[in-house]
């Protein structure tokens, strides 16, 4: 569980650096605000659609517990996403990696 959300600095196969510049992961922030967003209303819409006479208390501390339950796994998955904006496939890295490492 501590390990979530770190990240290699290069990949061990190809090579490939993570990190374009220092606080690149920073704007994962808003991928995790969308995440975040995202939950709520579908918490919201789940416990109004199954148990419409719940209370709204029940319902804050429903969406609370579940967030706090789920806030490490959506900053892991934020940075998945956000690096997988600026990062793209390369069949040929693991050659270009392997020949760099031969020299």
């Amino acid at each position: 569980m501590k390990n979530i959300g770190k990240t290699y600095k290069y990949c061990p196969s190809c090579g490939l650096k993570y990190e374009k510049e220092i606080g690149f992961y920073y704007g994962a922030m808003y991928v995790s605000y969308a995440l975040g967003v995202a939950l709520f209303v579908t918490c919201w819409v789940t416990i109004n659609l199954f148990f419409p006479n719940a209370n709204v208390f029940a319902q804050i501390a429903a969406i609370s517990g579940l967030s706090i339950f789920l806030s490490p796994y959506l900053y892991a998955l934020s940075k998945i996403i956000w690096a997988n904006i600026f990062f793209s496939y390369d069949p040929d890295a693991i050659a270009k990696f392997k020949k760099d490492q031969k020299v």
